[in-house]
């Protein structure tokens, strides 16, 4: 269950992803991932209302720890996809925000079987490949290392902090996080002097994204509930996976050699992992 659990997250994170990246052809894509935010903010918190749940002062502060991650990490993916980086910064954010909880989890006390380990050790080189697009030309400024490491450390720690709230907390927690996501946002693009306010029509497009988003990290705070960290942050870092097939089924663009070797791993790394 907390391997399907984490692979639907990594398909709702591919998914809101895709389309985030299409709307962000055309428009700020700060403002794709602010509208994406709050719709997602909003919905959690209309659903809350059902849900019920207690949170304590704890579970809200992990919520603003995790809403804080998510915006780091936004922020500074969005910065060096924004200067021509992409074949660096997107591979190593994808390593580091499996990383970090791995690191967490073990340093807890979660012991992953042998089998899962194996997994664990071929979804590294699965995230860095199938995140990576070859440059048609060398682009000009910092190499995107920095960004890449920075946005890596913020989605890690989104998932760490999730992963601490208690099981009675309900969904306000992970409201918060969103919020609190979408306010780092504003403060890193108005810093930037990026436009992120969505004045376009095209923005919209951010709500389907921020549903899908806000869906993705509900289902993995549950599937990370007990020892579960280490396995369930590898699983849905493998969403990028899920954005490349996206991106060629329906964009038709081209696979290349790399993310088609990026491709097999995942589904080597997933099924190693559910069988430990």
């Amino acid at each position: 269950m907390t391997v399907l659990l984490s692979l639907l997250a990594a398909a709702s994170y591919g998914l809101g992803d895709f389309v985030g990246g299409v709307a962000s052809r055309r428009i700020s894509p700060w403002a794709v991932a602010l509208t994406a935010q709050l719709v997602g903010a909003t919905v959690i918190l209309a659903l809350s209302l059902g849900v019920g749940g207690d949170p304590t002062g704890r579970d809200l502060w992990w919520g603003v720890a995790a809403g804080i991650g998510n915006g780091v990490g936004t922020a500074y993916l969005y910065r060096g996809l924004s200067s021509g980086r992409m074949g660096v910064v997107a591979p190593v954010s994808g390593v580091g925000a499996a990383l970090l909880p791995v690191i967490v989890g073990v340093s807890t006390g979660e012991r992953p079987a042998s089998l899962a380990w194996l997994g664990i050790a071929v979804a590294f080189p699965a995230i860095w490949l199938v995140s990576r697009e070859p440059a048609a030309a060398p682009p000009s400024g910092p190499s995107g290392l920095l960004d890449g490491v920075l946005a890596g450390l913020g989605f890690g720690t989104l998932f760490v902090a999730l992963a601490q709230v208690g099981e009675d907390a309900g969904l306000l927690p992970l409201a918060l996080n969103q919020v609190v996501g979408g306010v780092v946002i504003v403060v890193v693009a108005t810093c930037l002097r990026k436009p992120w306010l969505p004045r376009e029509p095209r923005a919209a497009l951010g709500a389907v994204s921020g549903v899908l988003g806000a869906a993705a990290t509900g289902l993995f705070m549950v599937a990370s509930r007990g020892d579960q960290l280490t396995i369930t942050a590898v699983v849905v870092s493998l969403y990028p996976a899920f954005t490349v097939v996206l991106a060629a089924m329906v964009l038709r663009e081209h696979v290349h050699r790399a993310q088609a070797v990026g491709l097999v791993l995942c589904g080597a790394a997933v099924t190693l992992v559910a069988l430990g």
